[in-house]
């Protein structure tokens, strides 16, 4: 809460990625990223806020973070959690990032423009957004198994369709949340489908990936050349 209201205060205001870069296919038939001309409220200053991973990892359910997000009975997100201590599941729009974020736009409509939010970088092996959509391939994986995920499938559904109605947009973590400047080609493509698979189908296709680790593919990685500040 304090970092929103500190970038809101310094003149800030969240832009959509798709509003700052579109991919183009050129008259030489390549496919390149072309930067758009992006138009402000004067005085503003364009950010982009990414939530990486957003998949409410199994450790973390003991410690009493969020376990799901879910769409509450007056139609917003809200994120479901358990505390650890009595056993009580609750409902809360002040533990997660997600909806403090819809909170602050709720609050401060002129810190978003044209309705945008944050970009979910999702990773996909403990599924997205609490729900646990992904396929096991290192365990037998039996019709009850498949069922359960397709329930799963199913509950999130009407999650993304909120969020989306409401300005979030979603990329790529990879799936596996592997280290691009290390592995092979054919681990990176085959990690990339799984992706496509698993997450894109259900959020959608996207042009945005976020490195693991900050591990860039041609090896330059920024633990060894500066800072970057992620939320």
């Amino acid at each position: 809460k304090k970092i929103l209201q500190s970038v809101y205060d310094k003149g800030y205001i969240l832009v959509n990625m798709g509003d700052v870069w579109s991919e183009v296919t050129g008259e030489d038939g390549v496919t390149r990223m072309e930067r758009n001309t992006l138009m402000l409220p004067e005085g503003k200053k364009p950010l982009v806020i990414s939530f990486d991973d957003v998949n409410y990892y199994d450790y973390m359910l003991a410690e009493g973070f969020t376990s799901k997000l879910v769409v509450g009975d007056d139609g917003q997100i809200w994120a479901q959690c358990t505390d650890p201590n009595t056993g009580e599941t609750f409902l809360t729009q002040d533990l997660d990032a997600t909806p403090i974020l819809d909170q602050f736009v709720l609050e401060h409509p002129d810190f978003s423009l044209n309705g945008a939010k944050a970009i979910f970088s999702l990773t996909g092996y403990q599924g997205i957004l609490g729900y646990r959509t992904q396929t096991d391939q290192d365990v037998e994986w039996t019709a009850e198994r498949e069922a359960n995920r397709q329930k799963e499938i199913e509950a999130v559904k009407p999650i993304i369709a909120e969020l989306k109605r409401t300005g979030w947009t979603f990329g790529s973590h990879t799936w596996g949340h592997i280290r691009l400047g290390t592995k092979s080609l054919e681990s990176i493509q085959a990690d990339t489908q799984r992706w496509f698979d698993e997450v894109g189908s259900l959020v959608g296709p996207t042009t945005i990936l976020f490195y693991p680790h900050g591990g860039r593919p041609d090896g330059d990685d920024w633990h060894s050349t500066g800072p970057v500040f992620q939320y």
